[in-house]
């Protein structure tokens, strides 16, 4: 059996960029009927944003926009007005991302569509919660991040480039989308229930700030005893009044660490990141592994309190017990020990790796075309009875003709629509 499960869920997407369409595409791949709406002659703007082929669409759109349906609609016309309209009647979700204000200025706020239809639910992403002082920012991945404590626990705490640092994953757009995929599903079962639509707001903020989670947890600590043990700062250096920058420091109270393997000086990746435990059999199988079982009654290292005032000595010895083995040599010896222990892979490493092809992890996708095939990131996780297909992603207005011809407009009308500019973009005077 391979049940979509959000078959027959139909879905009108007025997004753009990524905090959107990377939640409508993941709605799509779950089997809905995903309408992208599309600015004619234009579309979304990441179709020209980091193009590989000035005439082709980019892996930017490509990697966001799978399984959908573009149709080119300019809503602010009379027509485009009425055929959104018509949309919203007929769907289950309606999610936007537009600036605050833009919606309403269009004249499809959740409270006149809900009016259209009080089923449908209407999913909305912001930049920042409706209550915050930042409301009137415009909201960029950096933004969300530096105002939701994911740059200032970022990066090193000292030299040259201790800077508030941004992560290289995007927890302002991506993750906002799988935020809001997550209120809308929880939408759509309380809808079971209730039988009416709801208002489900997501800011970019909020989303970053729901994996900062644990720095909130440090703040807490930080303020009842003043000083953070995991940290590399602790015993000797000083702490203020807020999380500071921590390195590569695990974070969760185990010693975790980034390590030099062969191969570093000219290698930005041969790196491996290792971590030791804080119970005492776990450590014992880990120094076992290292052969630094003089560890193991040296009251220095041999309790978890002990490690944490000095780590900087256990770093040190680990670093000269990696530098000579490439970082695969030392993942494999440490994990047969049950050390917790990874490779640093680049994303070279990662896409020219065959295991990460397995339906869900890494998918290839036939553009077709000049195109070809591209490679993105599939559904995150995998259900027993439901094996996702991956499409292509749909030229723009591609299917302007096909779904307004589903909403009972004649031939005769979807030609006029495009003279009019409401499908089409007016000839240039």
């Amino acid at each position: 059996m391979n049940y979509a499960p959000l078959q027959g869920i139909k879905v009108v997407d007025f997004t753009s960029v990524q905090s959107g369409p990377s939640c409508t595409q993941l709605l799509a791949w779950l089997g809905a009927d995903v309408i992208k709406i599309e600015r004619p002659g234009t579309g979304d703007a990441t179709r020209k944003e980091l193009q590989f082929d000035p005439d082709e669409p980019s892996y930017y759109f490509l990697q966001l926009n799978s399984d959908k349906k573009s149709l080119a609609l300019d809503a602010a016309t009379p027509d485009g007005h009425e055929i959104l309209t018509k949309l919203i009647q007929g769907c289950d979700i309606f999610i936007e991302n537009l600036h605050p204000g833009a919606m309403d200025k269009l004249g499809f706020s959740w409270e006149e569509v809900h009016k259209l239809n009080p089923r449908c639910i209407y999913g909305s992403i912001k930049g920042f919660p409706v209550a915050s002082q930042y409301a009137s920012l415009k909201a960029y991945e950096p933004i969300a991040q530096v105002t939701a404590a994911a740059a200032s626990t970022t990066g090193w705490w000292e030299g040259d480039n201790a800077v508030p640092t941004q992560s290289g994953a995007a927890l302002g757009d991506s993750n906002t989308g799988m935020h809001m995929t997550i209120g809308l599903l929880a939408a759509l079962m309380q809808r079971e229930h209730t039988g009416e639509g709801v208002y489900v707001y997501q800011s970019m903020h909020n989303a970053c700030l729901n994996l900062c989670r644990i720095k909130t947890r440090d703040q807490l600590t930080l303020d009842r005893i003043g000083y953070l043990t995991q940290f590399p700062q602790y015993p000797d250096g000083k702490f203020g009044d807020f999380v500071p920058r921590s390195g590569n420091t695990e974070g969760s109270g185990v010693l975790g660490w980034t390590y030099k393997c062969k191969g570093w000086e000219t290698d930005p990746n041969a790196y491996v990141y290792v971590i030791f435990q804080r119970g005492a059999k776990d450590f014992e199988l880990a120094c076992k592994a290292f052969g630094f079982e003089d560890w193991l009654t040296n009251p220095d290292f041999n309790t978890a309190a002990a490690r944490d005032r000095h780590k900087e000595q256990i770093l040190a010895r680990v670093q000269q017990w990696c530098i000579d083995k490439d970082k695969y040599e030392v993942t494999a010896a440490l994990s047969k020990a049950g050390v917790p222990v990874g490779p640093v892979l680049s994303t070279k490493e990662i896409m020219d790796d065959p295991h990460n092809y397995d339906g869900n992890t890494l998918v290839k996708i036939n553009q077709g075309g000049k195109i070809g095939e591209f490679v993105t990131v599939g559904v995150p996780f995998t259900m027993s009875n439901y094996q996702p297909t991956y499409g292509p992603c749909p030229t723009l207005g591609g299917n302007t003709d096909e779904v307004l011809a589903a909403l009972g407009y004649t031939a005769e009308q979807i030609a006029s629509f495009k003279a009019n500019g409401t499908t089409a973009p007016l000839p240039k005077a």
